[in-house]
């Protein structure tokens, strides 16, 4: 835990706060940083070496390169409140602050424009081909577990399988994706089935368009772990579900297979039960319930973790 006197000292330099000022609020490689602060790369490692050892920083492995974020220590211990003071500051006495968030969410777009270019390629092809954690038996304990005819949203609908089989129950299903080409050919298959109460709308699961409280429930099918903040999507849930409404998540339990960032534009390699359950419960969801529902037997065994919570009435 860093302690008060090495915080002050360690954020003396005003390049490593510039670097604190963009990890407090996202997750960034040394690559990322680069071409936001304009700095080399040996400098820049140097920083996060030195926030690291201090206690303020830390990371985490993504395929090839390391996330950087402003380490749960430097966020919750008394230095903590001193970090945060600091940084308030600074985000208004450095001339660089205002320009380097700005190219913060320019990188993270490029991020989120690499997952869409992915899906716009396989679009109309997805479903004839392997899925990891694309699980008919996890699908089913779903299905189980849904409540009479209600208004869902399936958030991350891809080619909107999923949406055809809520739909056969549901009153209305609101179908979100960020690729565009995924919500045509969608349309496309439910006009084949003569299907039509499915709405489809053009979206980032981190910022549904859909209305506070409009759904009954929520759906995230073998997609969460495409969004870039989880958490993220999860609030968003919670947002848009009426009191007493639902989510539930059909994911992959986390695993060490390091392809699936390349070959399904994974941003995570699943969750864990309690990293999941752990989401749910700070976006606000109560009666979180979390259980492996499927294996498969091939190589690398994927397994479907399935996790229900309730919005309080």
């Amino acid at each position: 835990m860093p302690s008060i006197v090495k915080t002050l000292r360690i954020v003396a330099d005003p390049n490593r706060l510039r670097i604190l000022l963009l990890l407090r609020d996202e997750e960034l490689s040394v690559a990322e940083m680069q071409e936001i602060l304009v700095m080399g790369q040996s400098t820049i490692s140097t920083h996060l070496s030195q926030l690291k050892q201090a206690g303020l920083v830390e990371d985490r492995r993504a395929g090839k390169s390391s996330l950087y974020r402003l380490s749960s220590p430097a966020r919750t211990s008394g230095a903590g409140g001193v970090l945060d003071q600091l940084l308030a500051e600074a985000k208004n006495e450095i001339p660089e602050a205002k320009s380097d968030q700005t190219s913060v969410r320019r990188v993270v777009k490029k991020r989120q424009e690499k997952m869409r270019i992915f899906f716009d390629s396989v679009a109309g092809r997805l479903g004839k081909n392997y899925v990891p954690g694309q699980s008919w038996k996890g699908v089913a304990e779903a299905l189980l577990r849904l409540m009479p005819p209600m208004v869902i949203a399936d958030l991350g609908a891809g080619e909107g399988t999923f949406a055809l089989l809520l739909a056969q129950r549901a009153k209305k299903v609101i179908a979100i994706d960020t690729s565009a080409k995924m919500i045509e050919v969608a349309r496309e298959q439910a006009l084949r089935h003569g299907v039509k109460n499915i709405e489809y709308r053009l979206g980032d699961m981190e910022e549904v368009p859909i209305d506070d409280g409009e759904v009954d429930l929520v759906f995230f099918s073998q997609s969460l772990h495409h969004a870039l903040h989880p958490e993220r999507a999860l609030q968003e849930a919670w947002r848009i579900l009426q009191p007493g409404g639902r989510v539930v998540v059909l994911d992959l339990v986390k695993h060490r297979f390091e392809e699936a960032r390349e070959l399904y534009a994974d941003e995570w390699l699943g969750f864990s039960e309690s990293e999941l359950e752990v989401m749910l419960e700070k976006a606000g969801f109560a009666q979180v319930q979390t259980s492996v529902v499927h294996k498969e037997p091939e190589t690398p065994q994927f397994q479907t973790l399935l996790a229900v919570g309730d919005k309080a009435l």
